[in-house]
């Protein structure tokens, strides 16, 4: 054959391609692309932007404040700048729970799920709602504290304020990037160049990480600027960039990825070619090695191309352990459905963020676990605002196997549900953080999971007598190693005297902003003296911790590695000193706003033990 054949095949199919994305852009009159938006279109002014702040927070993941406060949380992003443009660490901004990689070095952090696509990269998120639906022109993010934490920005169909719910809810991605570590603190307006979409929207989500901050990101405000009219784009379709068609497929890759495991997985109608290549001479292990590095969409595509990989691509040895929340605006009924018979050995499963505004229903969930609980090991469902009664009544009794169990912020599922937990006494890992849990489940939980090893009530407002709840742990909960108690109003030296000498083998203990905690009473000498083990103590804005509490921890936890004292007055530079020598493995010390420890101390300490993260915040 010629060989100016092949080459004709291949201008074929540059000339097919370009066809194709000509198509595309005329159906959707956009293109998706950033350069050819651009490059290659004009907008035409055809009628008035809209200019609007947030009105409503509908949904977050964590927030540092209080649930009965406004300090600190998500709900001030709501409304107009309360400090934009000044910078610094203001009470009156949003402020998630973490920030860089301390929650991910401590004894409770858990370990990440293989096949998460290096493009998901989001923590935390938010949601934020809008008065007025538009096509959004631009988005304005007021920063005003440890900036860069924004990773992607999503728009939504579905009008929260609508009294009708439509048939189908779509995501669409305005803007995403990695994280990045911003040079200086100043205040900034973030204004990221977004995507144009085809529908109106009023329902814009954030999502975050902080991993490379040296702090908590503050948010102050969100802008949403659009037009009511779909904005007309004049188009110069003269050139068409391959980088063009490059990042549109990559656009396809991630849009489409979950629709694929709907409507592709279940193709019987392969072609069963007469040979496999080398794959025929390759062991069946192996091509099961190979397939384990892909992710879940590309795991769809490829089983569309034989009869061999389809078996090797549905084989349930390759969903032993299996994440979806980086699908979670895709997954639905539909996908768990197909799901099911790949499923039936799955140990580890991930369905944070997952089903909401009706994606997943509480028949479809409940079928999937009958089928494909039996081996669950972990558990994840964050954030999952479908769960009520009878999904955790279905998880205790089709999971007997079941070890770590996360519903961290299901605000919706109500009180009286948490006591089918208690069937499951193999738990050693629960987090109930920003739950409902009320204190006759609790007890009932903890008399009958007596193999807890990780447990975090942070923010679970509806606790009455937490003295009551460490008696109890410290009674049955001898293996517990790491305990969040972060806001818990009401615990006293009583409860912590009670946990101290019943769970001596605790290596992380969060006390932070616990404000009836008093070191007058000895609370905390007690912790230092009983808990030799410890590895992370969070004190966080307890005003009365002292030198006498600081000189404690130096003596008896020397495996000490990360510390919060933040906002004591009673805390001198020499017992500091002193902590810092004896602890030779601490590498994170938070002394923001100690009044005795200034910048000239914290630049002192710095140069001492170049080896320890030494936090001063600040307020301008």
């Amino acid at each position: 054959m010629s060989p100016v054949f092949p080459m004709l095949t291949v201008l074929s199919m540059f000339y097919y391609m370009c066809l194709r994305r000509r198509a595309r852009t005329a159906t959707r009159g956009e293109m998706n692309s950033r350069r050819a938006i651009e490059s290659n279109t004009r907008a035409l002014p055809i009628n008035v932007e809209i200019v609007q702040y947030a009105k409503e927070v509908l949904d977050f993941s964590s927030h540092y404040g209080s649930e009965n406060s406004m300090s600190y949380t998500m709900w001030n992003l709501a409304g107009i700048p309360n400090v934009y443009p000044s910078s610094g660490d203001f009470t009156q901004t949003a402020v998630f729970r973490t920030y860089g990689t301390w929650w991910d070095r401590c004894p409770s952090a858990r370990l990440p799920f293989k096949r998460t696509p290096s493009t998901f990269c989001s923590q935390d998120y938010v949601e934020l709602a809008f008065e007025e639906p538009v096509y959004p022109t631009a988005v304005h993010i007021l920063e005003t504290y440890h900036p860069g934490a924004v990773v992607r920005i999503l728009a939504c169909s579905a009008n929260p304020y609508s009294q009708n719910p439509p048939a189908e809810v779509r995501w669409e991605i305005l803007w995403s990037d990695a994280p990045t570590k911003v040079n200086g603190l100043q205040a900034r307006q973030f204004t990221p160049c977004i995507k144009q979409i085809n529908f109106p929207t009023n329902l814009i989500r954030l999502e975050v990480n902080s991993s490379l901050l040296d702090y908590y990101t503050e948010l102050d405000a969100v802008v949403l600027h659009g037009v009511k009219e779909r904005p007309v784009l004049s188009l110069k379709t003269s050139m068409i960039d391959m980088n063009d068609i490059d990042e549109d497929e990559d656009e396809e890759k991630f849009g489409c990825g979950m629709d694929t495991l709907n409507k592709q997985f279940s193709i019987v109608a392969l072609r069963e070619w007469p040979t496999n290549g080398y794959f025929d001479k390759l062991p069946y292990e192996l091509i099961q090695l190979i397939l384990s590095h892909l992710t879940v969409p590309d795991l769809c595509r490829l089983a569309q191309t034989c009869k061999l990989l389809y078996q090797h691509c549905c084989d349930p040895l390759q969903y032993i352990h299996l994440s979806l929340q980086p699908y979670w605006a895709r997954i639905n009924d539909t996908s768990l459905e197909y799901l099911q018979s790949r499923c039936t050995l799955i140990q580890w499963l991930n369905l944070s963020w997952t089903g909401n505004r009706g994606a997943i229903s509480v028949s479809g969930f409940s079928r999937f676990l009958k089928v494909c609980g039996s081996e669950l090991v972990r558990l994840e469902l964050s954030c999952g605002h479908f769960l009520n009664e009878t999904c955790l009544e279905v998880i205790t009794e089709m999971c007997p196997n079941l070890q770590e169990l996360n519903l961290s912020s299901c605000d919706k599922i109500p009180p009286q549900a948490f006591n089918h937990i208690a069937k499951v006494g193999s738990l050693k890992r629960l987090i109930l953080y920003r739950t409902k849990v009320e204190q006759t489940a609790l007890l009932s939980i903890l008399n009958f999971c007596s193999e807890l090893q990780h447990l975090s009530l942070g923010s679970c407002v509806m606790i009455e007598d937490y003295d009551l709840i460490a008696s109890m742990m410290g009674a049955k909960c001898k293996k517990l190693r790491s305990l969040d108690l972060w806001r818990c109003k009401n615990i006293t030296e009583s409860g912590i005297a009670e946990l101290a000498s019943g769970c001596q083998l605790l290596e992380e203990l969060d006390l932070g902003w616990c404000p009836t905690l008093q070191s007058s009473t000895g609370c905390f000498t007690n912790l230092a003296r009983k808990l030799p083990n410890l590895q992370k103590l969070f004190l966080t804005a307890n005003r009365s911790v002292c030198d006498t509490d600081i000189e404690e921890l130096a003596a008896n936890c020397t495996h000490l590695r990360q510390l919060d004292i933040l906002g004591t007055r009673m805390v001198s530079p020499a017992s500091l000193r002193k902590l810092l020598e004896s602890c030779k493995d601490l590498s994170l010390l938070d002394v923001s706003f100690c009044s005795q420890i200034d910048n000239r101390v914290v630049l002192e300490l710095n140069a001492n033990f170049p080896n320890v993260f030494i936090k001063k915040s600040f307020t301008q």
